[in-house]
């Protein structure tokens, strides 16, 4: 890695900020413009040698720009114009984000697609989306799968190697090239996990995508010895997001491909980074066992967003690193930063958010030193005009009453591609709904208790998962390592019922199912929460199957228990 710092000067900074052109369409081109330190590496890819050494690669923000130059003359020399949406099927890393540069720059819109996702299912959701082509690291089974419905089949199905070996001599850019977006053009497309039927897809537009974000330009930690380690799914809103700021910061980031624990603590130990940028299921894996003591020795904060990450993963994270006294007490002057040790420990920022509300919108700081505060997920982020929980009519609901969690503000999707009616579901009175379930506490503080999908409809009333799940990995962290509860079909006349599918720790591997359910049961009374009616211990990855961004599927758990109480 270069000694010269690439972050970019404060005043820079700050210009950004306010710079009423920028957006998720042009953030690359802004950059470069504004940043002096254009040419030190900053982006780092990373592989193994044959040794079985860590290689990281730097790239500089001339280096980004160069390669999506070529991706963009290919794209254009096969017929990609303004608009034109275009599936994008390639491996976790760099390579979706140069993909998303080249074709934002042509005015298209990238389609990206986790390349997890089963081929039937993709194949659906490209045909929903209406793809002119598709670029894939291995396009053999799509395009023999086009072959049974030549009708559907997209201009091109090509092969990524086929664009990163491409002669730029043999075409060219057009004129007007980089594209001037307008503040509401659509820049990509990111689906859901489409456990069911075909996935949902999520418009980002230029403008929106980037509201909410200015103030990470001075407030996002930025020093010269910071580094970012992001092991979001890149072909999703939340490492698109990463890689905006850090690129508008100039801030060292490697960019993973791979989210397993097997892989990310080598890098880890060979980049020293000071933050993680992840989905909870990395860090599900870094908690769990022995912890990574020497890759995370000088990181100071944890940043997790998606899914609410738990307190018994969190509270053992953040035992880990040091954080400088500027990063707890940010109105010290610099040469008092300096004076002052560094604290033992880290903080864990854990950010509710989704591709629809655009960036994580509340946010809860925890520390070493932090009283525990189940499913809190903090207050609303200044980018929210206004959060609350709503009945069903859309009324607020008064302080400590359950409801639905609606949030207004300008860095919520546009809506749905092709499909105005599925947004308009989500829309109630002026709010967009965010598809979860929360209170509010007398003091404007939201708790986070299920997906609305997921609440467990009782004979006594709704039962939350969520809170559940918490007291299990908490309270009973000697026996849980991980767990899914899911609502199941009881006997007649019973309802649902609460199961838990758990993955026990490697010393109680032994233990059985009807221990660990008197062990959570005990711990759930003295929390005041139901009972779990069974308990289900996952001794393989497919008894906890997990999805493309490593999500739990929990509508597969509550088919695949569906009969367990019914005896049908």
């Amino acid at each position: 890695m270069s000694d010269r710092s690439p972050v970019a000067p404060l005043a820079v900074r700050q210009q950004l900020m306010t710079e009423p052109g920028l957006g998720a369409g042009n953030f690359l081109d802004h950059a470069i413009a504004a940043n002096p330190n254009r040419a030190v590496p900053f982006a780092y890819s990373h592989h193994t040698d044959h040794r079985g050494a860590v290689v990281l690669r730097g790239h500089s923000l001339l280096d980004l720009a160069a390669l999506r130059d070529r991706y963009a003359t290919w794209y254009r020399a096969n017929g990609v114009r303004a608009g034109d949406p275009v599936g994008v099927v390639v491996g976790e890393g760099l390579e979706p984000l140069l993909h998303f540069l080249a074709l934002t720059a042509l005015g298209a819109v990238p389609a990206l697609v986790n390349d997890a996702m089963r081929h039937d299912v993709m194949v659906r959701y490209l045909n929903h989306v209406g793809v002119v082509g598709v670029v894939a690291d291995d396009p053999t089974r799509l395009a023999a799968a086009y072959r049974e419905d030549p009708q559907r089949r997209p201009r091109f199905i090509a092969m990524a190697a086929e664009i990163q070996a491409f002669d730029t001599e043999s075409a060219s850019l057009p004129e007007d090239y980089p594209y001037r977006h307008a503040a509401d053009d659509v820049v990509a497309l990111i689906h859901s996990s489409g456990t069911t039927g075909t996935p949902k897809s999520t418009m980002l537009a230029h403008r929106q995508f980037w509201d909410g974000k200015q103030p990470r330009m001075v407030r996002f930690p930025a020093e010269p010895y910071d580094r970012l380690m992001s092991l979001m799914p890149h072909t999703h809103a939340g490492g698109l997001s990463y890689f905006l700021t850090a690129t508008l910061l100039g801030l060292p980031t490697v960019v993973m491909s791979d989210w397993r624990r097997s892989v990310v603590e080598p890098v880890m130990e060979a980049f020293r980074p000071t933050m993680v940028a992840s989905f909870p299921r990395t860090f599900v894996e870094l908690a769990t066992g022995e912890l990574p003591v020497a890759g995370a020795a000088k990181v100071h904060s944890w940043f997790n967003t998606g899914d609410s990450a738990h307190y018994g993963h969190i509270r053992r994270l953040v035992e880990l690193g040091e954080r400088p006294a500027g990063l707890i007490e940010p109105w010290l002057l610099p040469q008092q930063r300096a004076e002052r040790p560094a604290l033992p420990g880290s903080q864990f920022i854990d950010g509710l958010g989704s591709s629809e509300m655009g960036m994580a919108l509340f946010g809860q700081v925890t520390t070493p030193e932090s009283v525990r505060n189940d499913r809190c997920v903090g207050k609303p982020l200044e980018v929210v005009l206004k959060a609350a929980v709503l009945d069903e009519d859309g009324v607020e609901a008064p302080d400590g009453t359950v409801g639905m969690l609606g949030v207004v503000t300008p860095s919520r999707t546009p809506g749905y591609w092709n499909n105005p009616k599925l947004t308009a579901t989500f829309e109630l009175a002026g709010y967009w709904l965010t598809g979860d379930v929360a209170r509010r506490d007398a003091d404007g503080s939201f708790y986070h208790l299920d997906r609305t999908v997921d609440v467990i409809d009782t004979v006594t009333g709704p039962v939350y998962s969520l809170p559940i799940e918490e007291v299990l990995l908490a309270d009973c962290a000697d026996l849980i390592q991980d767990c899914s509860v899911v609502g199941v079909p009881g006997a007649a006349g019973e309802g649902q019922r609460p199961i838990a599918v758990v993955r026990l720790q490697a010393e109680a591997a032994h233990s059985s199912a009807e221990d660990v359910q008197e062990a959570a049961n005990k711990a759930l009374t003295e929390a005041g929460l139901a009972a779990l009616a069974s308990v289900s211990i996952a001794r393989t990855a497919a008894d906890f199957p997990l999805g493309p961004t490593g999500k739990v599927l929990k509508r597969e758990l509550r088919t695949r228990f569906a009969t367990l109480f019914s005896g049908q």
